[in-house]
């Protein structure tokens, strides 16, 4: 038997919520009989793969109440284990105890190929430590979220905001976004009628409600974008425009822009039209460029770094 015909059919079987016998005969380019062969291998692997009624028959593989093997080919066992490693500091509270007791069952298990390349990318790579930021999100909180979007399920939870306070919301989950150290809940509120996003660390004691709702067209490209979009809308930024003292692409180098906001006049000069939630921020961050450059807008900017700059020299003498 192919192992990798088997992980292909537990994929599929992964990806919707049945399948015909010919449907998968089809995709795997394999008889019936192969196919009703691979679905015992995986029964005997303790997979839960029933068998439907109907005038081809078909497949459908349930929730088990034990977790069974592991079927993963070489690229997803490294991946996993690159990512247990990585999520040791992760923003989920107690995630790094957990996921360091998982990569330990993990490595147990993986082939010796594959435990030497883990090994040595992990002993090749030094992670900087970072001091703690504030909450982190609790895992349990985070995975009936999870489950309530993928259900399409309407969810209740307690959310204290920015001041402390706390309300009751019943919301329409529809997806998770990972934030560097945040996690947020791009939801709709069904008692405000309108879209809104929730910091995971502040939700409490979510509770699915068991009532299913067909998914709403969100007001953006992805849960990503809304994100992005409320957060740089919620805070003002101030513009500012430099003339910077080197070629559009030394600046690219140096300063983390986009295309849109430089403008090359020549092979030694750029205008840079940036923004940021303050002046402070953005005096700091042309600080750090270390070329020249010249404050066209706003005269408020002019002021920070001129104070900026005396506060440095002060510190100098």
């Amino acid at each position: 038997m192919s192992s990798e015909r088997l992980l292909r059919l537990l994929s599929l079987l992964q990806t919707r919520r049945e399948w015909s016998g010919p449907e998968l005969c089809a995709r795997l380019a394999v008889s019936p009989r192969t196919v009703r062969r691979d679905i015992e291998r995986l029964r005997g692997l303790g997979y839960p793969v029933h068998a439907t009624l109907g005038a081809a028959g078909g497949y459908v593989l349930e929730a088990g109440a034990a977790m069974p093997p592991l079927l993963l080919d070489d690229e997803e066992a490294v991946a996993i284990a690159v990512g247990l490693r990585a999520a040791t500091g992760g923003a989920v509270e107690g995630i790094a105890e957990a996921s360091v007791r998982a990569l330990a069952k993990l490595e147990q298990v993986l082939p010796a190929r594959l435990r030497r390349r883990v090994t040595a990318l992990h002993a090749a790579t030094t992670t900087l430590g970072s001091p703690p930021a504030g909450p982190v999100a609790a895992p349990e909180t985070l995975t009936v979220l999870a489950a309530a979007c993928r259900d399409h399920e309407r969810v209740r939870f307690a959310y204290r905001d920015a001041g402390d306070e706390e309300t009751r919301r019943l919301v329409e989950p529809h997806g998770l976004v990972s934030a560097g150290r945040r996690w947020y809940l791009v939801a709709f509120d069904a008692v405000r009628d309108d879209w809104r996003i929730f910091r995971v660390d502040r939700v409490s004691g979510p509770l699915p409600t068991g009532v299913r709702c067909p998914p709403r067209e969100l007001p953006a490209a992805d849960t990503a974008e809304f994100v992005t979009r409320f957060m740089a809308g919620s805070r003002p930024a101030t513009r500012a425009v430099l003339l910077v003292h080197a070629s559009a692409r030394e600046l690219a180098d140096r300063f983390r822009v986009t295309e849109a906001e430089v403008e090359p006049i020549d092979d030694r000069s750029c205008v840079l039209r940036t923004s940021a939630d303050s002046l402070e921020w953005t005096a700091l961050r042309i600080a750090y460029l270390d070329i020249d450059f010249e404050i066209r807008e706003p005269a408020e900017l002019r002021d920070r770094v001129a104070a900026m700059a005396d506060r440095l020299a002060r510190a100098a003498r």
